[in-house]
């Protein structure tokens, strides 16, 4: 039959030979025995009146793989060893091109706990609705095909993913539970899985990874690792799919001091900067110790910054009254901080709950005093220049993501500028165990998951800023070189001074950047001028002035999602 060109293969059929089945990830090494304590590693986390397990161990139901793009193919699954008393809320999607890593949640009714409103919190659905099929039904024979099908709940409930089948029978309604209204929160499509029309020109239908709507530090959204479809491709709207909310406050599968000191220990990644990196790091206490001075605005000196940054103005909003700056009149020493001090950096650890709790994320943020000048690469040619993109005071992190299920690392956040991307396990480069590398950009410090030049810019033309990663002997090893400054749930973490100063790191110098941009453009031909002129206008202010950051409890991502 026609549709065999695109290699479909269900349950109890082996894959075609050119077909592509991806292996189970697993971390290089085993995890440790996590201090005990509390309900963290412990397999079942309680979110109010349902408690919650993570299944990372599938059983394949249907697949299709691209003869003409390769990599272009996916792979449907159940979740399979569902401990004795728990049920479903929703098939897993997985990519063909990727290792087989993801979950999907399990639930069952918290017996300790009374319904709130007097329902129960789990029942099965009334029927299904088919919502897409590979099958046209040209004939009769339909093995191989999928079906997907959407739970029918009862009133005052939801369906919180979808279910699919290698054959036109629908799922059992037994092993399928619908969540209550209440205890459920919206979530959004945020990541293209596959699009089913490029296989199956007329069948449309986008298959979307799902994350909640509410995420950061008080989000109560918890994922279920389902999908969600699109079959009107006219459309921007996806069959809305919901997720899980916790509504226990406690978030008892948080791990304690012991079990976060236990977790940055064994995957602490390796900061690695450039070996022709100028502008190393330091510890907030060397910068101070060494010269840096507090300005007010409309005085004429700086004042010395007491070591624990003690005479600091705590709290308020960055409103240009106060900064932060090198030491007045001091050239030579002006050069000897902007270099930094390897020796004396150290981590500054945030931690905080991620999806309603069942993860932690661990911000590691690293400060040097100064961010070098930019590199612009324009084709084959680069051009250093000598202001812009660069200040005084330069805050960066990355972040790890946690299962509070289990404590496995899931994935890691990687800060880039204005923005940055989150890399699953299976796609980081370990250096050691299970202690990933992060690369620091040269000047720019921006953070990446593997040695090369990264291009802030267009990609496609050549053109943009230079972020150069590689491998030296200059490094941090952040699972040793570390202190932890907040944990919000915690309460009692003791916040350093310097954290609570919320104005810029450095001072704001407005200069002529054009000057140095024109330069480069009259370099090149004008056939092609304008294109480049278009993106340098679209890279981030930050370039064309000496702006300080500000610290990182003004960051957005201090109480919100990383980007994810």
């Amino acid at each position: 039959m026609e549709r065999w060109k695109w290699f479909c293969w269900s349950r109890g059929m082996a894959p075609r030979a050119n077909s592509f089945e991806p292996e189970p990830y697993s971390l290089p090494c085993p995890m440790p025995d996590w201090p005990q304590g509390g309900e963290f590693a412990k397999g079942t986390i309680c979110i109010g009146e349902l408690e919650v397990v993570q299944i990372t161990r599938f059983e394949r139901i249907w697949g299709c793989l691209s003869s003409k793009e390769k990599g272009n193919g996916a792979i449907f699954y159940k979740p399979s060893s569902i401990p004795e008393g728990f049920f479903s809320l929703g098939h897993f999607c997985h990519r063909c091109d990727q290792p087989l890593h993801g979950f999907v949640l399990v639930v069952r009714e918290n017996a300790a706990t009374k319904h709130s409103t007097g329902l129960p919190a789990l029942v099965e659905p009334v029927d299904y609705a088919i919502i897409w099929s590979s099958n046209d039904f040209s004939d009769d024979y339909d093995r191989g095909c999928s079906y997907f099908w959407l739970p029918i709940p009862p009133e005052g409930y939801r369906a919180l993913g979808i279910f699919v089948t290698s054959g036109p029978d629908k799922p059992s309604i037994e092993e399928v539970r619908c969540v209550r209204v209440d205890l459920t929160d919206s979530s959004e499509a945020h990541e293209l899985m596959i699009d089913l029309e490029a296989i199956f020109p007329h069948l449309p239908c986008q298959v979307w990874k799902m994350r909640p709507s509410s995420r950061g530090l008080w989000g109560t959204g918890v994922s279920v690792g389902t999908f969600c479809c699109n079959t009107d491709l006219s459309s921007r709207d996806k069959l809305s799919v919901h997720c899980l909310k916790n509504l226990d406050s406690s978030l008892n599968g948080m791990p304690n001091l012991e079990q976060i000191h236990a977790l940055i220990q064994h995957y602490g990644p390796t900061l690695m900067f450039h070996p022709k990196e100028v502008y190393l790091p330091s510890s907030v206490s060397w910068f101070f110790e060494n010269g840096a001075t507090l300005h007010k605005k409309g005085a004429k000196a700086g004042e010395i910054i007491d070591v624990k940054g003690s005479n600091l103005p705590l709290g308020g909003q960055n409103d240009g009254e106060y900064w932060i700056d090198l030491p007045d009149d001091d050239d030579n020493k002006d050069s000897f901080i902007k270099k930094g001090n390897i020796e004396t950096a150290e981590l500054y650890v945030h931690v905080k709950p991620a999806m309603g709790g069942t993860f932690t994320d661990i911000s590691m943020w690293i400060f040097c005093p100064f961010n070098g000048p930019a590199t612009i690469k324009v084709g084959a040619a680069n051009f250093s220049l000598s202001k812009v993109g660069q200040h005084v005071g330069d805050w960066e992190h990355y972040t790890l993501r946690i299962s509070n299920f289990n404590g496995e690392l899931w994935s890691i956040y990687f800060s880039q500028h204005s923005g940055g991307e989150w890399v699953d396990a299976p796609g980081l480069e370990f250096i050691g165990g299970n202690k990933a590398v992060v690369y620091s950009s040269k000047s720019g410090h921006a953070s990446f998951p593997h040695q090369g030049n990264y291009l802030q810019g267009s990609e496609k033309l050549g053109i943009g800023i230079r972020n150069d990663a590689a491998r030296s002997k200059f490094f941090v090893d952040s699972s040793t070189r570390y202190q932890i400054v907040a944990a919000e749930y915690l309460g009692d973490v003791e916040e350093p001074f310097w954290l609570q100063y919320m104005r810029g790191w450095g001072p704001s110098i407005k200069y002529n950047s054009r000057s140095e941009i024109d330069r480069i453009l009259s370099f090149l031909p004008f056939s092609i001028r304008n294109a480049v002129k278009n993106i340098f206008n679209s890279l981030p202010m930050e370039l064309y002035g000496e702006e300080g950051p500000t610290g990182p409890k003004e960051k957005n991502n201090w109480v919100g999602d990383e980007r994810w």
